[in-house]
């Protein structure tokens, strides 16, 4: 197998790899603890960043640009996610894997020092680039270390990386910018990052690579070309331009000519950027499918839940975070349940089917709720769509890994991810879109141009602003949130249901593997 993992184990633990009993070594925790060290880096930066925004704003000024800090980095890890991937099926993945790692630190560090809007939007963009091989190099690499039959076990701890950054994100932002400064939004990286590394370099040990091939630079420009394009018209589509514009316009005809000239070229490259062979497995192709409406769904949920909760219900937007507990906790103790019956059983067609249920299900409830749900109620409903998340969000990129061949291990991972990031541009921007239509809609009727003219701006507004609405306007907003919330969730229904029409034809493709990590010595490592 070429992509055997070996781990730097000493004499020692050499001695006792011949024992059957001996299938996890501390030398292979110490690297499981720095992937995901590495995936909280990953997951948290936007999330705490986001928090230190105003700040950053006040001090940096550029008010009229702030959009581009979070686009930019968006962009970059996206059109960088899939040639991450393929670099490590070339090269090696440890060596690309320390090199994203490195350019995400490189990025930090700068946006830290950054003085002016400028600037931190073009260090974040480097720290994009860098963060879109953080998450690949992390799937990629425990799809080397752990047999599929085994990687179920781990899969709580995956779901339980991604729990604690949406919770803990918006508090350990505010708690950093209130105390240290908004600089240390990005300088927290680092130690975090050095630790990671250092563990990485001492002890995982992958085999040597050289591609007698070239790199793909025409697919992988391409390929960016299209994939910038696509998120610029998710993000502005609605907001900084009306959805007709010619600017968006122009930008779909421009993604979508990319793209199609992608796929022609894929076709005749001598080592192509993504192979489409591994398209030809059932299983990939819909499993790639169900990581979009998963990415969809969730963060559409993710970015109206807070909003809801805070508008309706009053709660406070210092705990945006906590908010969400009831959705991530099911979707942590599900993914742990998921992960540990796939291992003892093999099976999994289950999970994306009562997954897929759950979501549906859950999505429909999440919108009946009005001005009168109570937050039990509402953490109910939200229970019910982490039972959902829970049984999609690791088990896609189980099935996925395990439909193709250990040489496409890379760009598996990397297209799955890149599926799911690309589901959420989708999410936030086609669900965003209807709740601020709705929320202008219901304004207008119960508080007449009073209420169009507090919404003209932007349909979702803080809680200073809210604040300081009369009651009767206040009231209507709510009223509106409610309707917006409404329709979003629907919709996220809707769309859900095509995730469980993929779920009924995925075939249960015996899982490869089943004797535990068991690291083995090999010459040359990286």
């Amino acid at each position: 197998m070429a992509d055997t993992l070996a781990v730097d184990t000493g004499p020692a633990d050499q001695a006792k790899q011949a024992d059957p009993a001996d299938k996890q070594p501390k030398s292979v925790r110490v690297v499981l603890l720095a992937l995901m060290i590495t995936m909280m880096l990953a997951m948290l930066d936007n999330m705490i960043v986001g928090t230190a925004m105003p700040t950053i704003v006040g001090e940096l000024g550029g008010l009229e640009h702030l959009s581009w800090v979070v686009t930019a980095y968006t962009l970059a890890t996206a059109a960088s996610t899939p040639l991450w991937g393929k670099l490590g099926d070339m090269y090696g993945r440890k060596g690309v894997f320390m090199s994203s790692i490195v350019l995400f630190l490189i990025g930090s560090a700068l946006s830290g020092m950054a003085q002016d809007m400028g600037q931190l939007i073009g260090f974040r963009a480097v720290q994009g680039l860098g963060a879109g091989g953080l998450m690949v190099g992390v799937m990629a690499i425990i799809g080397d270390l752990i047999p599929p039959r085994e990687r179920g076990k781990y899969q709580g701890m995956m779901a339980g990386v991604m729990a604690l950054a949406m919770i803990g994100g918006p508090l350990v932002g505010g708690t950093i910018t209130d105390h240290w400064g908004w600089r240390w939004a990005f300088y927290i990286n680092l130690p975090l990052g050095v630790v990671a590394l250092a563990a990485i370099s001492a002890v995982l040990h992958l085999p040597k690579k050289r591609a007698q091939a070239r790199i793909d630079y025409l697919g992988a420009g391409l390929l960016t070309v299209g994939i910038t394009a696509i998120v610029l018209v998710t993000t502005w589509g609605g907001t900084e331009y009306a959805w007709t514009s010619a600017r968006i316009m122009e930008l779909i005809g421009i993604g979508v000519a990319a793209l199609v000239g992608f796929v022609f070229w894929q076709t005749r490259a001598a080592e192509p950027v993504v192979p489409l062979h591994i398209f030809r497995s059932r299983n990939f192709t819909l499993m790639s499918l169900i990581g979009f409406i998963t990415g969809f769904v969730m963060f559409g949920a993710t970015l109206f839940l807070p909003l809801y909760q805070q508008s309706v219900q009053g709660a406070s937007a210092t705990n945006s975070g906590l908010l969400l507990l009831p959705m991530l906790g099911a979707m942590l103790v599900t993914s742990m349940v998921a992960g540990r019956v796939t291992t003892n059983t093999g099976r999994y067609k289950v999970f994306p089917i009562v997954g897929s249920v759950a979501m549906v299900g859950g999505l429909y409830l999440l919108s009946t709720m009005d001005t009168g749900t109570s937050r039990f109620m509402s953490g109910v409903f939200m229970a019910v769509v982490g039972l959902g998340m829970g049984c999609l969000m690791q088990i896609t990129m189980l099935v996925a890994q395990n439909s193709v061949e250990m040489k496409d291990m890379g760009v598996a991972s990397s297209s799955t991810t890149l599926f799911r990031t690309l589901g959420s541009s989708f999410g936030v921007a086609i669900m965003g879109a209807l709740f601020n239509n709705r929320v202008q809609d219901v304004m207008s009727e119960r508080a007449g141009s009073l209420g169009s003219k507090v919404t003209e701006q932007s349909a979702q507004l803080d809680a200073a602003s809210l604040a300081k609405l009369p009651d009767a306007v206040r009231e209507a907003y709510q009223h509106a949130v409610s309707a917006g919330t409404h329709s979003a969730f629907l919709l996220g229904a809707v769309i859900a249901v095509l995730s469980l029409a993929a779920a009924l034809f995925v075939k249960e493709v015996p899982l490869k593997g089943g004797e535990g990590p068991k690291p083995e010595a090999v010459e040359g490592g990286i």
